[in-house]
């Protein structure tokens, strides 16, 4: 797995799953221990710090349930309620490029990182299209919104660490895809 990948898998996953999700407690254990700076991609050690310092059990699940559960959540994780209806359906790019989905909706915040993950792990070496297409127009339109609104709602130090941590990296994937973007356009002398 590379690091474009690992940082979609484990920010998807903390979004997309219930804290208490049996799946996640390694990575709750990493991040309490502190020992995700260890294996994480990016220059992040202070918000990393952060996120270890505040990361009880109790208070994230409570926050987690606040923000993004239940019927009237604080902020919704899902894009449909960010964008104009007639936005580019993510279930239709996603079914195109052969991605496995299941029943019901597939716009969830959470979600569309795996999916990130997903394309990248099926992409060819030199193909860097297809996720930078669907970084634009799946995630970038509404993530800056989503993450503020997150960072403004959380009651805990955890998840507004959480949307700046997010944040970064997702700024980072996309200057990423853009200097792919960028070598594959320029022809070789």
């Amino acid at each position: 797995m590379n690091d474009f990948s690992l940082l979609c898998r484990v920010l998807g996953s903390l979004f997309y799953r219930q804290p208490q999700d049996p799946v996640l407690a390694p990575v709750y254990t990493l991040i309490r221990e502190g020992k995700l700076a260890a294996n994480w991609p990016l220059e992040q050690d202070e918000l990393l710090a952060r996120l270890a310092q505040h990361a009880a059990a109790d208070e994230i699940n409570a926050d987690y349930q606040a923000l993004f559960g239940g019927e009237d959540p604080r902020v919704s994780p899902y894009r449909s309620a960010w964008v104009e209806p007639g936005a580019p359906d993510v279930r239709q790019y996603l079914t195109e490029r052969g991605m496995p989905l299941p029943e019901g909706a597939v716009d969830h915040f959470g979600q569309i990182l795996l999916a990130g993950s997903w394309l990248e792990d099926q992409r060819l070496d030199d193909e860097t299209e297809a996720l930078t297409t669907f970084f634009a127009d799946f995630l970038l339109p509404w993530c800056g919104t989503f993450l503020g609104k997150t960072e403004a709602h959380a009651t805990t130090a955890f998840w507004r660490t959480l949307a700046i941590v997010t944040r970064d990296a997702i700024q980072a994937m996309w200057d990423d895809l853009q200097e792919d973007d960028e070598a594959c356009a320029t022809p070789e002398e």
